[in-house]
């Protein structure tokens, strides 16, 4: 089974291989392990949107990390920037779902001690009812 945790560049998308050109830079497309959910395309593109180049993912695809160089030379360098973005967003997003995990737990948790919004006016009617005649 594919998670986020698993989610790493695996290869260059077969389809759109580097090529020189007359141009003066080089179009790379990374391959993704698997598909990334959009919040995690949304997170890595934020890392990436003051680099140099600003590689970035297509939010709707989420299957290739596209990019550029002017040069040969420049691949590796990216690439290895790549690899560290792609750690530091799965770890990001992992910490953010699981953020939102121990809030959404703690605010049920809080309603059910303090009787807060609806459960808590629930918890009040049962309390108040008269089972003794």
């Amino acid at each position: 089974m594919e998670g986020i945790s698993d989610i790493r560049i695996t290869g260059m998308d077969e389809n759109r291989p580097p090529r020189l050109r007359k141009e003066p830079y080089i179009n790379l497309y990374f391959r993704l392990l698997h598909k990334a959910p959009p919040d995690w395309c949304v997170g890595f593109n934020d890392l990436l949107i003051k680099h140099e180049y600003a590689p970035k993912i297509n939010t709707d695809e989420g299957l290739f990390i596209e990019a550029w160089v002017r040069n040969p030379d420049e691949i590796a360098g990216l690439f290895q920037t790549l690899k560290e973005t792609v750690t530091e967003c799965t770890a990001r997003y992992i910490e953010k779902i699981a953020a939102s995990k121990r809030e959404s737990d703690s605010d049920n948790d809080l309603l059910l001690k303090e009787g807060g919004g609806e459960q808590g006016r629930l918890n009040k009617i049962i309390a108040g009812l008269d089972f003794g005649a």
